[in-house]
């Protein structure tokens, strides 16, 4: 088959270009920006396309179907000439239930946590050997790709994101997949650009419940309130069981689980929520074949997705951690791990409001209380990106206001980020730098780097 991918640069679109090329389709694309990692991976595989932009001269009768990304606009050349042509357009959630119409399909959602149970899934089913399809939103370490497809795999695991499928399709992804086996991790209001209340937001999982038919299961995280009165309505029709924090200690900065036998089993990841995960990740792998004595053997050796948790430099006083938190929840949760994880070190944390929603002073309010746990706060954000998304300008004052801590360090410029950091005392502190971006292009692995140079010095 022949397929070409408009905006293919995505971080899914581009894993998704991969995977087909790799089982012998054809594939090509366009894209008006191409940065890495998806250009070095595009070209190693012989698809990056020649130059940047969109080339409506490329859709011919050729192509047996076109999946559109999320980052291309409704009024796209390429896609217009697709549709003038009648040529098959998918959006890319669309395409991997196309695919996957025959296998069982295992989909994760929630508004925190899915990543990081999906990958959980899939390191164990990796490291027990079975055959299985996926598709994930992080970079896994074992993993080549964040998308598999074959034609032989009796299951595919879908990280099942609730924003919208494609420019032309206002559906959620995850309503896309038409899961026979889901989870739904925890719920609080994000993407109001897309989702404007939290009625409609919460509505989406409402129907992400009631859509898993009788036959099938879904798992639940019991601790959240939002969660648990959409999935024991009487309206959901599916299997369900909840789950909660299993047994667990911690010791030295070291978080062990209990098996069956009460045995101790070392986990290399910490935090209450990570352990609630943990416990919906082996309730999955319970649905499909894996039984727990397997699951704890393989668990062990699971380190976290990329930028969860992800451990970037440490030593024996002091660790640098980046984590994606960027909405109130997440924020607050990461942020409780880490205090609880290290209780006697001094805490550095540091936020990027990035993401549209964390830009809306509107919604701002509801960051009340998430860096309690720090001993120096601090959040940082560009004004242009601010501009680049059409909204109101942020003040300090809102910033003080709306987190309810008046001692917060607001910065927006990346230098000035570095000297401040650089500034603080460097005995016993963990520092946490959480975003969804990138603090303006800041290399955090070279900074921590130097975090750790600096200390030694000490």
């Amino acid at each position: 088959m022949r397929y070409h991918f408009i905006a293919i640069a995505g971080s899914a679109m581009h894993n998704l270009a991969l995977a087909l090329h790799q089982l012998g389709h054809e594939v090509s694309g366009s894209d008006d920006e191409i940065v890495e990692p998806a250009k070095t991976r595009l070209a190693k595989s012989g698809i990056l396309p020649e130059k940047t932009g969109w080339f409506p001269e490329k859709i011919n009768a050729d192509i047996d179907a076109v999946i559109l990304g999320m980052h291309a606009r409704a009024d796209n050349p390429e896609l217009a000439e697709a549709i003038q042509k009648n040529i098959k357009v998918f959006s890319y959630p669309e395409f991997l239930y196309e695919h996957s119409k025959n296998k069982t399909r295992v989909v994760i959602g929630g508004s925190h946590g899915k990543t990081t149970i999906t990958s959980m899934i899939l390191h164990v089913l990796k490291t027990s050997g079975n055959n299985f399809d996926f598709m994930v939103g992080a970079q896994l370490e074992g993993f080549d790709t964040m998308v598999k497809l074959s034609n032989d795999a009796p299951i595919i695991v879908l990280e099942g994101d609730e924003y919208l499928s494609s420019p032309i399709d206002r559906r959620p992804k995850f309503h896309l997949y038409h899961a026979q086996i889901g989870l739904i991790s925890g719920i609080a209001w994000d993407h109001i650009n897309v989702f404007p209340t939290l009625e409609i937001y919460e509505e989406q999982f409402r129907i992400f419940a009631r859509e898993i038919p009788r036959d099938g299961k879904l798992f639940y995280c019991m601790n959240d309130d939002a969660v648990r009165k959409i999935c024991e309505a009487e309206n959901v029709v599916a299997d369900r069981k909840g789950y909660s924090i299993p047994k667990h200690v911690i010791r030295n900065g070291k978080t062990f689980i209990y098996d069956d036998y009460n045995k101790e089993v070392p986990l290399q990841i910490f935090g209450e929520h990570n352990l609630m995960n943990l416990e919906g990740a082996r309730m999955i792998c319970n649905s499909i074949g894996v039984n727990n004595e397997v699951f704890y053997n393989a668990i062990k050796s699971f380190k976290g997705a990329a930028r969860r948790l992800e451990l970037l430099e440490e030593n024996d006083q002091f660790a640098v951690f980046r984590d994606f938190a960027h909405s109130p929840s997440k924020l607050k949760a990461t942020l409780e791990a880490v205090r609880r994880q290290f209780p006697e070190r001094k805490l550095i944390a540091c936020m990027e409001l990035h993401t549209f929603s964390s830009l809306n002073e509107n919604f701002l309010d509801e960051y009340k209380g998430t860096m309690a746990d720090a001993d120096v706060a601090v959040v940082y954000f560009n004004p242009k990106t601010i501009e680049h998304k059409k909204l109101p300008p942020i003040s300090s004052e809102k910033i003080f206001q709306s987190f309810d801590r008046s001692d917060i360090k607001v910065i927006n410029d990346s230098m000035q980020l570095i000297n401040f950091l650089n500034t603080e005392d460097k005995q016993q502190v963990v520092y946490l730098m959480m975003s969804s971006g990138t603090f303006d292009g800041l290399n955090l692995k070279s900074f921590a780097e130097s975090l750790n140079t600096s200390h030694q010095k000490v």
